[in-house]
């Protein structure tokens, strides 16, 4: 689903040149579920702008579902990010004048789906997060829980191969965000295919497999489960 060879992203600054990512190579599998685990300036931003077809690298090389992205046009990537990547954010990013259902329709109008489909998409995705009762409700209505699971559901639309969640539980509440992982790993068993930056060791823990970034490196644990992320 992912694949990166010796990706680097170098910005100039001053004067001098920052490696934001250093020679990193990751594979992600269908049906994996990754977190991407570092502290602020480690590079997991970059890294995941760059798995989010929002920016390309340096060098190196990027395949997403079969095809070499890495040197694509802005309006290519755009049409990729639409059709293949799910995006959910920490401050949700919905838009305050629209109810759940047309946040959630919001994609599939980008995507030229036609209103009835959109539709029946949306209530669909909106049901999956257990919100076919709110689904006329605008964000202001709705507690941070349920604009996470909006979020979820906007991501979900139109079935795209990757969902990418940014600090998914970083505005919430320690309850609430135990129940936006509970939905994020229920995806996963459902097929999904899940990319998590965090830097919360707790949220990493919940994921198959943790992937540690430090001063734009990669280091991966064994069998998924790093012990020694406290330390981060």
């Amino acid at each position: 689903m992912i694949r990166i060879k010796g990706l680097s992203k170098q910005y100039r600054m001053g004067g001098e040149t920052l490696n934001a990512l250093d020679n990193v190579s990751l594979t992600v599998n269908q049906g994996d579920f990754i977190a991407i685990i570092g502290p602020s300036g480690s590079g997991k931003s970059t890294l995941m702008n760059v798995i989010g077809c929002l920016d390309t690298p340096s060098s190196g090389e990027y395949w997403l579902d079969g095809e070499e992205v890495s040197r694509l046009r802005e309006n290519k990537l755009a049409e990729i990010r639409n059709r293949k990547i799910g995006f959910i954010f920490q401050g949700f990013n919905l838009l305050s004048r629209l109810t759940a259902i047309e946040n959630v329709e919001l994609p599939l109008i980008y995507r030229g789906v036609s209103a009835k489909e959109r539709k029946e998409q949306a209530i669909e995705a909106l049901r999956k997060v257990g919100l076919e009762e709110r689904i006329h409700h605008r964000p202001v209505e709705l507690s941070g829980g349920q604009q996470q699971r909006v979020a979820i559901a906007r991501a979900l639309a139109g079935n795209p191969p990757i969902l990418l969640a940014d600090e998914p539980t970083g505005a919430l509440d320690t309850r609430t965000g135990k129940e936006v992982m509970g939905f994020i790993k229920d995806l996963n068993s459902l097929g999904h295919t899940i990319v998590l930056i965090t830097h919360d060791p707790d949220i990493s823990r919940q994921a198959k497999r943790v992937v540690k970034i430090m001063d734009g490196m990669l280091n991966e644990e064994e069998g998924g489960r790093n012990e020694l992320l406290s330390s981060v």
